[in-house]
């Protein structure tokens, strides 16, 4: 396994490597302190399992590494290590193609829980991001009450099942037999019919409707 930890801290790459030794015996960790050694380092390392990117690095402005590297290394999972606990920013951050947010603040069994879910294709969404959603939806009167109601196929109600269960497009794709891209057809149509703008959204939609497989 290997895995890249990007943070211009020194004493945090240490930390986190420590915490990624229960991971894998056989865990081989490559370091970058700024923008230009994680492109180095991702572009001579085509077979990096898992990024840790800190958003705030000598070289990065806002989101742009990370879009960068969801762009042109979509294959690679990529995990913000942050020290905000801002909900808009991890919000943003799985928007833009990360697949997981865990605050630097977590203890250490919840970082590995959420390495070992996002290695195994799933997508890690702190409990604050997933209790803010719901809080702003408990204020707004919901447009659907149930799974019957929505307007969608039945391959959009299976595509909507594994959003729900918090799966990236690449693991639907796979799991259902379909290409990236028409997957990101059928989640353009999924967002529309629950009046939803993100996976999060969409995610909780899912499970407070109680999204069965036709």
């Amino acid at each position: 396994m290997k895995i890249l930890i990007a943070d211009d801290h020194g004493i945090v790459r240490e930390g986190i490597k420590l915490v990624l030794l229960d991971l894998s015996p056989d865990l081989y960790v490559l370091e970058a302190a700024d923008r230009n050694e994680v492109l180095a380092a991702v572009s001579g390392n085509p077979d990096i399992d898992l990024i840790l990117l800190d958003l705030s690095m000598p070289g990065v402005t806002d989101f742009d590494l990370l879009t960068e590297i969801s762009n042109s290394y979509s294959q690679i999972p990529v995990i913000i290590l942050s020290a905000t606990e801002d909900t808009r920013v991890m919000q943003r951050a799985i928007d833009r193609g990360a697949a997981g947010f865990i605050p630097k603040s977590a203890a250490q069994a919840v970082m590995t829980s959420a390495i070992q879910l996002v290695l195994s294709g799933g997508v890690y969404i702190p409990p604050a991001m997933v209790h803010y959603e719901e809080a702003g939806a408990a204020t707004t009167p919901p447009r659907i009450t149930h799974a019957s109601q929505l307007d969608l196929t039945n391959r959009q109600l299976e595509v909507l099942k594994l959003l729900g269960e918090g799966k990236s497009n690449k693991i639907i794709a796979r799991e259902l037999g379909l290409s990236a891209h028409t997957v990101k057809i059928h989640v353009t149509a999924i967002f529309k019919a629950l009046g939803v703008s993100n996976r999060t959204e969409a995610a909780v939609a899912s499970r407070e409707l109680g999204v069965s497989l036709p």
